[in-house]
């Protein structure tokens, strides 16, 4: 068996949310019927929308991200297979006329969670900032929930003065089109990002975490953790992407957190290698795998399994380590509240879908009148 053919970067074929799936802009199916949220990846030709999309959520490496051809329809791909990260990113043509006729805004905007538009920052972003403005002002009209994030790109060919200036120019000169539109309440988030370091997956943690209603509870049991197992620092990522969906309170450091990257690599790398059972056993990240890494400047990193695709990665002190057995019953007692976490939201879920499927019911005069009594009399005795 040749390894090249099984194998993306450090993740087999396999190990992924599922297959791939595209639509032409025509496809409107099953738009009312899927409920979750979606991400919107926006911006001019060749910006770079297709690579960050293929390097987060599919493992391609950056390199190969240099032969992919301009997209030239919407690109829809479903992200469900982790407990959290449940949205669809559709990934839309740079040419694209909100003015065409054909262009259902309603449809585009109207379920959409957060709009990404990427931005080069080595071209001239004047055209760019142009259809931001566009993009903004028409999403707005549609869909005031809206999270705008805009992904100042392509930031590895450029040395750390350009990249802040770029920063606040496209900061100051979006933020001002916005105020001579009357929309300057409308907030514009801004990443530097690029898909050879690890800032496009820190930029994307961002977002998608703001689509993620449970986000308080996650951080406030990190929270809890940390302060009462001596951690200094916990993520809890999606493996597969490598994207936290929550971490606790403190400030993330951005070293920290390329350590808490490279961990996860190493422990799919060698899961991949020596976990496998049999061979048509792709997914080898399970309740078993655990990690513990001790670097030389006395910092622990250890890894422990939550569920099939979420992980739990601290950073602590080596004498902190010293009371391991508390530190695993306390991550014990977090994997239970997350269980519940996990139970309350897909009861709530299911509650929801049943609505949605049940049809209304039909009162006649005499029915309606009695409800309308019903409800009068009939209010609640508060103690």
């Amino acid at each position: 068996m040749s390894y090249q053919d099984e194998y993306v970067g450090s993740f087999p074929k396999d190990f992924s949310y599922g297959p791939f799936e595209q639509n032409g802009d025509g496809d409107n199916t099953s738009l009312q019927e899927d409920h979750k949220p979606r991400i919107l990846l926006m911006g001019l030709r060749r910006s770079g929308k297709s690579s960050i999309q293929k390097v987060v959520f599919h493992k391609m490496s950056p390199n190969e991200t240099l032969f992919l051809e301009s997209t030239n329809k919407i690109v829809k791909d479903d992200i469900n297979n982790s407990s959290f990260v449940q949205f669809q990113i559709w990934d839309f043509p740079g040419q694209i006329d909100f003015f065409d006729p054909s262009f259902d805004s309603d449809t585009i905007f109207g379920g959409c969670g957060a709009l990404v538009f990427v931005i080069d920052a080595q071209d001239d972003y004047q055209d760019a900032l142009d259809k931001l403005h566009l993009t903004v002002t028409k999403a707005y009209r549609v869909n005031s929930n809206i999270k705008f994030e805009v992904f100042i790109h392509k930031v590895d060919g450029l040395n750390d003065d350009y990249k802040m200036e770029s920063q606040r120019d496209i900061h100051h000169r979006a933020t001002d089109d916005l105020t001579e539109a009357s929309l300057d309440h409308v907030h514009l988030s801004f990443h530097l990002t690029s898909i050879y370091d690890h800032s496009i997956f820190e930029a994307f943690s961002k977002v998608v975490q703001k689509l993620i209603p449970q986000l308080p509870t996650l951080e406030n049991l990190l929270n809890i953790l940390i302060s009462n197992s001596g951690i200094e620092k916990a993520f809890l990522f999606d493996v597969v992407s490598k994207i936290y969906i929550a971490t606790d309170s403190s400030p993330v450091d951005m070293q920290s957190y390329e350590l808490c990257c490279d961990m996860i690599d190493v422990v799919i790398d060698i899961s991949c290698i020596y976990g496998m059972v049999d061979e048509s056993q792709m997914n080898t990240f399970n309740s078993q795998s655990s990690s513990l890494i001790k670097l030389n400047n006395g910092t622990v990193l250890y890894l422990r399994e939550v569920n099939k695709f979420l992980a739990l990665v601290c950073i602590l002190r080596e004498e902190n380590f010293q009371k391991q057995g508390v530190i695993d019953y306390n991550f014990l007692c977090f994997r239970d509240a997350i269980t519940q976490v996990f139970e309350l939201r897909n009861k709530c879920q299911g509650v929801a879908a049943a609505a949605r499927s049940r049809p209304e019911p039909e009162l006649t005069n005499g029915a309606a009148d009695s409800a309308e009594t019903t409800s009068d009399h009939s209010q609640p005795q508060i103690p």
